[in-house]
Protein backbone atom coordinates (compact mmCIF):
# COMPACT_ATOMS: atom_id res chain seq x y z
CA UNK A 1 0.00 0.00 0.00
CA UNK A 2 1.39 3.55 -0.84
CA UNK A 3 2.04 5.62 1.92
CA UNK A 4 -0.07 8.36 2.64
CA UNK A 5 1.78 11.65 4.55
CA UNK A 6 1.08 15.43 5.32
CA UNK A 7 3.35 18.29 5.47
CA UNK A 8 1.96 21.19 7.09
CA UNK A 9 4.00 24.34 6.83
CA UNK A 10 3.36 26.56 9.43
CA UNK A 11 5.01 29.71 8.43
CA UNK A 12 2.50 31.72 7.49
CA UNK A 13 5.00 33.69 5.32
CA UNK A 14 4.35 33.09 1.64
CA UNK A 15 8.20 32.56 1.37
CA UNK A 16 10.23 31.41 3.70
CA UNK A 17 12.92 28.56 4.59
CA UNK A 18 10.16 26.51 6.00
CA UNK A 19 8.30 26.69 2.85
CA UNK A 20 11.06 25.48 0.85
CA UNK A 21 12.03 23.05 3.56
CA UNK A 22 7.87 21.70 3.02
CA UNK A 23 8.50 21.49 -0.39
CA UNK A 24 11.58 19.83 -0.86
CA UNK A 25 10.46 17.10 1.31
CA UNK A 26 7.33 16.88 -0.54
CA UNK A 27 8.92 16.42 -3.45
CA UNK A 28 11.56 13.80 -2.26
CA UNK A 29 8.76 11.70 -0.85
CA UNK A 30 6.91 11.45 -3.83
CA UNK A 31 9.92 10.58 -5.89
CA UNK A 32 10.07 7.64 -3.03
CA UNK A 33 6.83 6.38 -4.03
CA UNK A 34 4.55 8.59 -1.28
CA UNK A 35 1.17 10.32 -2.19
CA UNK A 36 1.88 13.78 -0.54
CA UNK A 37 -0.43 16.50 0.24
CA UNK A 38 1.06 19.97 1.34
CA UNK A 39 -0.49 22.31 3.02
CA UNK A 40 0.62 25.95 3.56
CA UNK A 41 -0.92 27.62 6.48
CA UNK A 42 -0.54 30.94 5.30
CA UNK A 43 -3.18 29.56 2.18
CA UNK A 44 -5.89 28.26 4.46
CA UNK A 45 -8.89 30.58 5.08
CA UNK A 46 -10.32 29.71 9.19
CA UNK A 47 -10.28 32.02 11.92
CA UNK A 48 -7.55 30.58 14.58
CA UNK A 49 -8.76 32.57 17.66
CA UNK A 50 -11.01 30.67 20.22
CA UNK A 51 -12.65 33.89 21.55
CA UNK A 52 -15.07 31.68 23.76
CA UNK A 53 -12.54 28.60 24.47
CA UNK A 54 -14.36 24.95 23.55
CA UNK A 55 -17.63 26.59 25.47
CA UNK A 56 -18.94 28.54 21.94
CA UNK A 57 -17.21 26.66 18.95
CA UNK A 58 -17.83 28.20 15.79
CA UNK A 59 -18.51 26.01 12.99
CA UNK A 60 -15.63 24.48 11.46
CA UNK A 61 -14.69 26.63 7.44
CA UNK A 62 -14.40 24.33 4.24
CA UNK A 63 -10.69 23.94 4.80
CA UNK A 64 -10.27 22.74 8.58
CA UNK A 65 -13.23 20.12 6.95
CA UNK A 66 -10.60 19.05 4.76
CA UNK A 67 -7.76 19.15 6.95
CA UNK A 68 -9.34 16.96 9.45
CA UNK A 69 -9.68 14.43 6.03
CA UNK A 70 -6.76 14.43 5.26
CA UNK A 71 -5.44 14.21 8.80
CA UNK A 72 -7.92 10.51 9.09
CA UNK A 73 -6.22 9.51 6.01
CA UNK A 74 -2.49 10.07 6.79
CA UNK A 75 -0.30 7.64 8.09
CA UNK A 76 2.67 10.43 9.06
CA UNK A 77 2.23 13.96 9.73
CA UNK A 78 5.24 16.69 9.24
CA UNK A 79 4.77 19.94 10.66
CA UNK A 80 7.58 22.24 9.58
CA UNK A 81 7.36 25.74 11.25
CA UNK A 82 9.68 28.20 12.51
CA UNK A 83 10.30 29.17 16.30
CA UNK A 84 9.03 32.29 17.63
CA UNK A 85 10.05 33.44 20.58
CA UNK A 86 10.19 29.78 22.06
CA UNK A 87 7.25 28.13 20.27
CA UNK A 88 4.73 27.76 17.63
CA UNK A 89 3.31 30.62 15.39
CA UNK A 90 -0.27 32.07 16.40
CA UNK A 91 -1.60 30.85 13.37
CA UNK A 92 -0.18 27.63 13.62
CA UNK A 93 -1.42 26.84 16.96
CA UNK A 94 -4.70 27.79 16.08
CA UNK A 95 -4.71 26.23 13.38
CA UNK A 96 -4.40 22.60 16.07
CA UNK A 97 -6.95 24.33 18.28
CA UNK A 98 -9.27 24.53 15.66
CA UNK A 99 -8.96 21.12 14.41
CA UNK A 100 -7.76 18.29 17.32
CA UNK A 101 -11.27 18.20 18.62
CA UNK A 102 -13.12 16.33 20.85
CA UNK A 103 -14.96 13.30 19.04
CA UNK A 104 -12.40 13.81 15.67
CA UNK A 105 -8.76 13.17 17.42
CA UNK A 106 -9.91 12.08 20.73
CA UNK A 107 -12.88 11.19 23.30
CA UNK A 108 -13.30 11.59 26.87
CA UNK A 109 -13.84 8.12 28.98
CA UNK A 110 -16.33 8.18 31.97
CA UNK A 111 -14.41 7.02 34.84
CA UNK A 112 -10.85 7.33 33.33
CA UNK A 113 -8.40 9.58 33.04
CA UNK A 114 -6.74 9.30 29.66
CA UNK A 115 -9.06 9.99 26.75
CA UNK A 116 -9.63 7.56 23.97
CA UNK A 117 -6.99 8.23 20.95
CA UNK A 118 -9.08 8.65 17.88
CA UNK A 119 -5.72 9.11 15.49
CA UNK A 120 -3.95 6.02 17.20
CA UNK A 121 -1.11 4.50 15.16
CA UNK A 122 -0.08 7.94 13.08
CA UNK A 123 3.69 9.04 13.54
CA UNK A 124 4.89 12.62 13.16
CA UNK A 125 8.02 14.42 12.22
CA UNK A 126 8.79 17.83 13.56
CA UNK A 127 11.30 20.07 11.55
CA UNK A 128 11.93 23.47 12.93
CA UNK A 129 14.02 26.12 12.24
CA UNK A 130 15.50 28.99 14.66
CA UNK A 131 17.19 31.51 14.79
CA UNK A 132 18.80 30.24 18.33
CA UNK A 133 21.75 27.51 17.60
CA UNK A 134 19.73 24.46 18.01
CA UNK A 135 21.85 22.86 20.87
CA UNK A 136 20.91 26.27 22.80
CA UNK A 137 17.34 25.71 22.34
CA UNK A 138 17.00 21.79 23.13
CA UNK A 139 19.38 21.63 26.32
CA UNK A 140 19.11 25.64 27.30
CA UNK A 141 15.68 25.98 26.84
CA UNK A 142 14.64 22.42 27.09
CA UNK A 143 12.81 21.93 23.48
CA UNK A 144 9.37 23.68 24.31
CA UNK A 145 7.92 22.89 21.41
CA UNK A 146 8.80 19.13 21.28
CA UNK A 147 7.45 19.08 24.80
CA UNK A 148 4.12 20.57 23.68
CA UNK A 149 3.23 18.66 21.26
CA UNK A 150 4.92 15.56 22.27
CA UNK A 151 2.81 13.94 24.79
CA UNK A 152 0.30 16.74 25.28
CA UNK A 153 -1.14 17.79 22.00
CA UNK A 154 -0.31 14.63 19.59
CA UNK A 155 0.15 12.09 21.71
CA UNK A 156 -3.05 12.93 23.58
CA UNK A 157 -4.36 12.03 19.77
CA UNK A 158 -2.57 8.87 19.74
CA UNK A 159 -0.09 10.67 17.00
CA UNK A 160 3.72 9.39 18.19
CA UNK A 161 6.46 12.02 17.62
CA UNK A 162 8.86 9.69 15.90
CA UNK A 163 11.76 12.25 14.74
CA UNK A 164 12.59 16.25 14.86
CA UNK A 165 14.98 18.02 13.22
CA UNK A 166 16.04 21.57 14.91
CA UNK A 167 17.66 23.60 11.99
CA UNK A 168 19.47 26.90 12.51
CA UNK A 169 20.47 29.66 13.42
CA UNK A 170 18.97 30.70 10.28
CA UNK A 171 19.53 34.44 9.85
CA UNK A 172 23.21 33.61 9.86
CA UNK A 173 23.07 30.91 7.54
CA UNK A 174 25.30 30.91 4.71
CA UNK A 175 23.69 29.88 1.03
CA UNK A 176 25.65 26.72 1.38
CA UNK A 177 24.60 25.61 4.76
CA UNK A 178 20.89 26.12 3.55
CA UNK A 179 21.29 24.10 0.77
CA UNK A 180 22.67 21.50 3.10
CA UNK A 181 19.15 21.76 5.18
CA UNK A 182 16.90 21.27 1.95
CA UNK A 183 19.14 18.13 1.41
CA UNK A 184 18.37 16.63 4.73
CA UNK A 185 15.07 17.96 4.50
CA UNK A 186 14.89 15.16 1.29
CA UNK A 187 16.61 12.65 3.15
CA UNK A 188 14.38 12.57 5.52
CA UNK A 189 11.52 12.36 3.54
CA UNK A 190 12.83 9.31 1.60
CA UNK A 191 13.84 7.10 5.24
CA UNK A 192 10.41 7.87 6.46
CA UNK A 193 8.83 6.84 3.22
CA UNK A 194 10.81 3.61 3.84
CA UNK A 195 9.78 3.12 6.96
CA UNK A 196 6.70 3.61 6.42
CA UNK A 197 6.46 0.74 3.77
CA UNK A 198 8.07 -1.37 5.96
CA UNK A 199 5.24 -0.80 8.43
CA UNK A 200 2.34 -1.91 5.65
CA UNK A 201 4.45 -5.36 4.73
Amino acid sequence: MTPNLLIINGNPKPDSLCHALAREYARSAEASGARVTLLHIGELAFEPDLRHGYDQMPPLEADLLALQQRLTAAQHLVIVSPVWWGSLPARLKGLLDRTLLPGFAFRYQAGKAHPEQLLAGKTARLLLTMDSPPWYYRWWLGDPIGRTLGKPVLGLCGIRLSHQQHLGPVHTASEKRRTGWLARACAAARDDVRRLARQRR
